[in-house]
């Protein structure tokens, strides 16, 4: 089996954000950290069902989802350091994880939902899909 490459960064973010969270936590913050981790650990969850999609149209949209949950987490993540509410080492590299993912992620939707070029009669036919529901920043 081919391995993923976001799959696997999506998992160590996951673990990261775990990590970070617990810290929050420690320090007494729980609302923001509660945010962050459902949208952190969200990406990977959205990327495995993804990579296990019925259909082309499945994949594109578990992993649009995917790309949602890493723009929110870069959010908190944002919220956290502007906010000054954690000056933790770990914030810094989280946002460079995340800003990764995103990008990745920016790149498989678009990637997925442009055009193909598909025979018919022997003949070279283009078919336009639905524009990607993602954006780079």
């Amino acid at each position: 089996m081919q391995k993923s490459l976001v799959k696997e960064k999506s998992y160590a973010f996951a673990l990261n954000v775990i990590e970070f969270c617990r810290l929050l936590t420690e320090q007494r913050e729980f609302v923001l950290s509660k945010q962050l981790l459902r949208a952190g650990t969200s990406i990977g969850a959205n990327i495995e069902e993804a990579l296990a999609g019925q259909s082309r149209a499945d994949f594109i949209a578990k992993m649009s989802i995917a790309s949602k949950e890493a723009r929110e987490s870069n959010y908190w993540l944002r919220l956290f350091r502007d906010s000054k509410l954690s000056t933790l080492r770990q914030l810094q590299p989280l946002l460079n994880e995340s800003d990764a993912l995103i990008n990745m992620l920016t790149a498989i939707v678009k990637t997925a939902t442009t055009k193909q070029v598909t025979k018919v009669s022997g003949n070279e036919k283009t078919t336009q899909n639905a524009k990607p529901k993602t954006q780079n920043k």
